[in-house]
């Protein structure tokens, strides 16, 4: 009688520490995210999360494409590296059917950089013009122009405008539409490039101190991106939070000194 006793008592507390073992197992979480500052963050909150239970694998990509793609197909889970704007067009696109899973985390001011020239008005006639050529970031990126004086557009408010929608281009300027991640290296080349922060950063420009001029209002805030199915999920929604933590918020102003902005 003991020993069954004595054997159901180790039998009871082993199942308890399996249990237990089993609750303390970490929920991975594979996030595709751009190099800077979208992987520098999500890294620095990595310590954070592992106490919550969240171990996050991190994903780096150096296109806007792939992450979208991967997160819809299921081979990662969630991404952080675009905007509203970006996803709704991305969306309509390509059939995908990915929405926002977290709050506003930081805006990254787009810039107008120039080896050539300090400021907008010694651009030359003529001028050779970069800017990227995904329709999102190509309109925010005339939209910019636009703010800069370089042209004028029919109707600000379009947040996709295409060259067709310059109504003036008083320097005529050659609009040139690249891949966005090679607008840094091609910048000797032409008199002008727009380029988005995190390509700029990446390449050490700093769009508060290196630009010519930047956006001064922005509906572009970077966020978290997931699928309906897994949004909810309890490291998803750790991790969303945690994106808009004092501790995230901390980070951002002390590393990008204003070249990233928190919007939370």
């Amino acid at each position: 009688m003991k020993k069954n006793i004595a054997r159901f008592a180790f039998t009871a507390v082993t199942a308890l520490w399996g249990a237990q073992a089993l609750a303390a197992e970490p929920v991975t979480v594979t996030v595709a995210a751009s190099p800077v500052p979208h992987a520098e963050i999500l890294e620095a909150l990595k310590p954070t999360l592992a106490k919550q239970g969240v171990k996050l694998e991190v994903k780096v990509f150096n296109d806007y494409v792939q992450p979208n793609l991967q997160v819809s197909e299921k081979r990662l889970d969630a991404n952080f590296f675009q905007h509203i704007p970006y996803l709704d067009k991305f969306n309509k696109d390509r059939g995908t059917k990915l929405v926002v899973a977290s709050k506003p985390v930081h805006i990254e001011p787009f810039g107008a950089y120039s080896s050539k020239f300090k400021k907008v008005a010694d651009l030359p006639k003529g001028a050779t013009v970069a800017i990227p050529n995904d329709p999102t970031n190509a309109g925010r990126a005339l939209l910019l122009l636009d703010q800069g004086g370089v042209i004028k557009l029919k109707d600000r408010t379009n947040l996709y405008p295409t060259v067709k929608d310059i109504a003036a281009n008083a320097k005529q300027v050659k609009i040139k539409e690249l891949e966005a991640a090679t607008l840094p290296r091609v910048l000797p080349q032409v008199d002008l490039a727009l380029i988005n922060a995190n390509y700029a950063l990446e390449a050490k420009l700093n769009p508060k101190r290196d630009a010519l001029f930047i956006e001064t209002t922005s509906p572009y805030a970077n966020l978290l991106v997931a699928r309906a199915d897994n949004k909810d999920s309890a490291g998803v929604k750790k991790l969303a939070a945690a994106l808009a933590s004092p501790e995230a918020r901390k980070f951002i102003e002390s590393k990008y000194q204003g070249a990233v902005i928190p919007a939370f």
